[in-house]
């Protein structure tokens, strides 16, 4: 895991990109459509809002470990094999998930719209076609029980703790869960659009995104992968990661905006 900015401004910033970079992670994204591809005709306006009862499920547990871990934090250390270890399986699922997602699209015959795919979601079998708010958001809290996202938790708070106590660390995850709220809740809000028109525009919009989701997920697994194994690329990209995530989230940004005004065209008679 990478390490994080000593200057409290630059950590505040850096969390939340890095909130806004995790919502748009492939198993959010999958499991974002599959709810609401569930709900889509039996209830539009709880189709539309998925993405944002997921994010707040999931930043709920966020929180939680947050605060948990910051009042335990004088009592514990972390562990010297313990970032190693998060980037090692960090990368694997990025590589994963990029491999599924380019298998997706190239899949997808002319007529098929591509979605997302990812791996967490498979292991919640019927959790997935959920009608009911509560239950949405006890999906995303479900989600959040994995390494990656209680890692960062963790992290977050461990390194809060540097600047006061659990108010620092309830500020900087309440950021992390802002920045996924916002992007998992317009790529809900724009998946309900998707689905209500199925024509060509649609089918190249979901292209779009399914490119670069594979392409990002590939490209920081690559990333990720030459710092461990570069101590002069791990040195070189220190203190950088304020400048790297708001980068990696404008790219994302800019294709999910390209997809977007795409599903605004008029439909063709």
């Amino acid at each position: 895991m990478d390490a994080l900015p000593t200057d409290w401004l630059s950590l505040l910033l850096l969390t939340f990109v890095l909130g806004m970079k995790h919502g748009f992670d492939a198993d959010h994204l999958a499991t974002i459509d599959g709810l609401t591809r569930f709900n889509a005709r039996s209830q539009p306006l709880l189709a539309r809002y998925c993405g944002t009862l997921f994010s707040l499920g999931h930043g709920a547990v966020v929180l939680t470990i947050a605060l948990g871990v910051s009042a335990l934090a004088g009592q514990w250390a972390v562990p010297a094999w313990f970032g190693t270890l998060g980037a090692v399986i960090s990368i694997t699922c990025l590589v994963a998930l990029g491999s599924l997602n380019l298998a997706a699209v190239l899949r997808a015959g002319p007529d098929q719209m591509v979605q997302p795919v990812g791996l967490k979601g498979r292991l919640l079998g019927n959790l997935r076609r959920v009608s009911h708010p509560a239950l949405v958001a006890l999906v995303g809290a479900l989600f959040a029980l994995s390494f990656d996202t209680l890692s960062q938790a963790a992290f977050f708070a461990l390194t809060a703790t540097q600047f006061g106590g659990w108010q620092h660390a309830l500020l900087l995850a309440s950021l992390f869960t802002a920045g996924m709220l916002l992007t998992d809740g317009i790529n809900g809000l724009w998946i309900a659009r998707l689905i209500a028109r199925a024509d060509q525009v649609a089918l190249i919009a979901s292209r779009v995104m399914g490119l670069v989701v594979s392409g990002v997920s590939l490209l920081v697994a690559a990333f990720g992968a030459a710092k461990l194994l570069s101590p002069a690329i791990d040195a070189w990209s220190d203190g950088k990661e304020l400048a790297f995530g708001a980068a990696l989230v404008a790219v994302i940004a800019l294709s999910f905006i390209m997809a977007v005004r795409l599903t605004r065209r008029p439909v063709a008679a």
